[in-house]
């Protein structure tokens, strides 16, 4: 039994709350995999990422409502090894239309793993550290399997994809063991049990807006940013090391918030954030050159990171019981269902400029949301919120 605040805790608990949700840090690899090594067009394979994360949005909603009741430790065993064995089905499935289905499945299971991960986390004394683990592994990694996993797909088919994902779960199955028990405090019940305090509907519904739209932006374009590449003309090789390159760079943006937290307000610093994602997707209009292709996807990695934790802690800041924070995660992975299941259908005969267009639209009006609710915290009278538990991103 590892201590239950050691940094080995949270990097065991990062792997439980990331297992569920680990297929969105490789989406392009898994996109680009199934065009590849099933024959699937951009429509068919957008679907079945899609299918993933709607599938993680509704477990992680349905959770919410039994996680106090239950024991996580056997439900996270049953849970990953469900994963498993849905991962290993997959393997056997050619047809878009069963794959859609299974995947959906798999992200019921994936979402629920993800929301009993995050409710253990927050049992941990200073939770905010732990998501900033989460994140390193989940971008980490991601920026690795953005890296090999296409390579090795017309090497040795889509089984590929799967058995990534199966060997995460399986590590993540052999680390459960030496978690502490995490139990609810009698605090925390006391806490839990307090009237909770009307919550401002607007400005809220506001940054949910605004974390929906970012999301589903950038995952639109992202899911297909491999395919993006290819057709401008840039070889599988310099892709997926920019995409690798990229995932690692985007730990910066969790550091700046870190450093910057609301020194600076909110405003301001999303709007520059904003403004350069914004920018840096606009760029990719100009794909052809293999370095701005790497510098607008670095650029993108930062920013994503930087905004989803501004945007995820200013949700929280509205509403100190948590409730709020979890109705940001559904938000949050809405948006990235519905951003690659958008750019399948948009995308056509190879249509990447429509979808870089929509996505620098949408990416406009997320910024537009999220300057009211920004505006009204950064009031001089206003008491600094804490970011940490908004360092996930992505992810959730």
């Amino acid at each position: 039994m590892v201590p239950p605040n050691s940094m080995l805790a949270r990097i065991f608990l990062a792997f439980l709350a990331s297992a569920g949700l680990f297929y969105v840090n490789i989406m392009p690899a898994i996109v680009d995999g199934l065009k590849e090594g099933l024959s699937f067009t951009d429509q068919q394979a957008g679907f079945a990422a899609s299918a993933n994360v709607y599938g993680a949005a509704v477990g992680a909603l349905l959770i919410v409502f039994f996680v106090k009741r239950i024991s996580w430790r056997p439900v996270s065993y049953t849970l990953l090894g469900s994963l498993i064995a849905t991962d290993l089905l997959s393997m056997l499935i050619a047809s878009p239309e069963p794959m859609i289905a299974i995947r959906f499945m798999h992200g019921c299971i994936g979402g629920a793993l993800v929301g009993t991960g995050f409710s253990v986390i927050a049992r941990t004394l200073h939770p905010d550290r732990t998501f900033g683990v989460l994140l390193f592994v989940q971008f980490g990694l991601g920026g690795l399997g953005n890296l090999y996993i296409p390579r090795l797909v017309p090497l040795f088919g889509t089984d590929v994809l799967f058995l990534a994902l199966i060997a995460f779960s399986v590590a993540t199955t052999l680390m459960v063991p030496f978690l502490d028990r995490y139990e609810v405090t009698a605090e925390q019940h006391r806490v839990e049990s307090r009237p909770k305090a009307a919550v401002p509907l607007i400005p809220i519904s506001l940054v949910l807006a605004s974390l929906f739209l970012f999301q589903a932006s950038n995952n639109g374009l992202f899911a297909f940013i491999i395919g993006l590449g290819k057709v401008s003309g840039l070889e599988l090789n310099f892709i997926t090391l920019s995409l690798a390159v990229a995932g690692w760079i985007g730990l910066l943006g969790a550091g700046l918030v870190i450093v910057f937290h609301t020194r600076y307000g909110r405003t301001v610093p999303l709007a520059v954030a904003m403004l350069a994602t914004m920018a840096s997707t606009w760029a990719l209009h100009f794909s052809e050159s293999g370095t701005v292709y790497l510098l607008a996807n670095c650029v993108i990695g930062v920013t994503w990171a930087f905004v989803m934790s501004y945007l995820l802690g200013l949700v929280s800041a509205f509403d100190r019981t948590g409730q709020m924070a979890a109705l940001g995660g559904f938000a949050s992975k809405m948006g990235l269902a519905s951003g690659p299941l958008a750019g399948g259908m948009l995308l056509g005969d190879d249509n990447y400029a429509l979808l870089i267009n929509l996505a620098v639209i949408g990416l406009a009006l997320s910024a537009v949301a999220s300057l009211i609710p920004a505006r009204l915290k950064d009031r001089p009278e206003e008491t600094p919120a804490v970011e940490g538990e908004a360092v996930a991103v992505k992810l959730d």
